[in-house]
């Protein structure tokens, strides 16, 4: 059914549809509206049979989470910015532990300095942490992406993270289409955990590894990760046989057939590049997109696949490695070496920055290997001026 909600409330809806059997709870801009309308849901019985647990901290929410997987429930949490990186020993602990748990990341800048908008420092900070990472580009795909996170999660024994833009898809209201609960039913079946803590029949987990065998577990956790790729796109195969939307799956093409330069990009920038695009092929111009989904496990193989006749690519990003550069394209450029002649990088809308269609119009003439969007080349200038002063002194 169509429904113009805040890009918050389709997600908890969504969730809640999933049936879970408990939700953490702990707010930060620009999550909090996830979890206050999971409450609303469950007060008013929507959501049955699901404990509401409010908790003290983010390591506070992991722990309780991980707790509840462990113990067989189908659990689910959300955070942002700094209280990703609060809770990071346990997001490491969760997917070390194989539990099939589901978390929204609402996508916000990292401080220092200080910031609550928009960019994807936060996810990459964990990229390494052996989660499923999926990226919508709208509040459409926000919803769905969370239906079959819960999905791929019990298939595969690993936990997923759904990574939503904060505020511009987290605060938006759009018209989303929330399926029926018949049809999620069908298409996730109710959970039957593996296995679960049980006081009748105790057992340990997260002891100990000696280095024996430590190198061993890394290993079987990089091999899940690449056979999740089957299953990622297999799910999302799926989805829409059942809901008739491509909603999922490892990557998305748009107008690629006959491009010269492909733009590679995640999360809900994708629309503007989209219009940017049009607009520059109406001029004759031959441009195209490639969406890239699932960033945890990276699809290099189907990029391949998608990229190989482009003349040119250029990686929109937001997020920086400090001293290094892009970091999606750091990740591309290796797979496509001796494939595409050219591979340019685009650093944009770090901390909120304004990405605007004539600022990606500029940058796409430009020739140039690296281009920080909309920088202020003047404070730039001023502050390394100042630097200079200070050491001379």
């Amino acid at each position: 059914m169509l429904h113009q909600l805040e890009g918050s409330q389709a997600i908890a809806k969504a969730v809640a549809l999933c049936r879970p059997g408990m939700v953490c709870a702990y707010p930060i801009t620009p999550q909090t509206h996830i979890v206050e309308h999971l409450g609303e849901l469950i007060h008013a019985e929507e959501l049955w049979n699901c404990d509401y647990v409010n908790v003290e901290s983010e390591m506070a929410a992991i722990s309780v989470t991980i707790g509840s997987q462990a113990a067989g429930v189908r659990s689910y949490t959300a955070t942002s910015s700094q209280g990703l990186l609060y809770m990071q020993e346990g997001v490491y602990n969760a997917s070390g532990l194989e539990l099939p748990m589901v978390m929204t990341l609402g996508n916000r800048a990292i401080g220092s300095p200080i910031n609550i908008w928009n960019d994807h420092s936060d996810a990459m900070s964990v990229r390494d942490a052996g989660w499923i990472m999926l990226f919508p580009e709208t509040n459409q795909e926000a919803a769905d992406l969370h239906i079959q996170a819960f999905k791929i999660a019990e298939t595969l024994q690993c936990p997923v993270m759904v990574c939503v833009d904060g505020f511009v898809l987290t605060h938006a209201y759009e018209r989303v289409d929330i399926p029926s609960p018949e049809m999620v039913d069908d298409f996730l079946p109710h959970y039957e955990p593996r296995f679960c803590l049980d006081a009748a029949n105790p057992l340990a987990i997260g002891t100990m590894v000696p280095p024996e065998y430590f190198m061993e577990v890394r290993y079987l956790a990089h091999k899940k990760q690449l056979g999740a790729l089957k299953i990622i796109e297999q799910v999302g195969k799926d989805f829409y046989k059942k809901f008739d939307r491509h909603s999922g799956g490892l990557i998305r093409t748009y107008k690629t057939e006959e491009a010269k330069t492909i733009i590679v990009a995640m999360g809900s920038v994708l629309g503007t590049i989209k219009d940017t695009v049009d607009e520059l092929n109406a001029q004759g111009e031959k441009y195209g997109v490639v969406s890239v989904v699932s960033y945890r496990p990276f699809p290099a193989e189907a990029l391949r696949a998608a990229l190989a006749h482009a003349q040119h690519v250029v990686v929109v990003e937001k997020a920086l490695a400090v001293g290094t550069g892009g970091i999606l394209f750091q990740e591309l450029e290796l797979p496509l070496k001796n494939i595409v002649r050219k591979i340019s990088s685009i650093i944009a809308g770090l901390g909120g920055r304004a990405i605007t269609k004539s600022m990606l119009k500029y940058a796409l003439k430009q020739d140039e290997r690296e281009i920080f969007l909309g920088l202020d080349q003047n404070v730039v200038a001023e502050k390394i001026q100042l630097v200079k002063s200070c050491c001379c002194k």
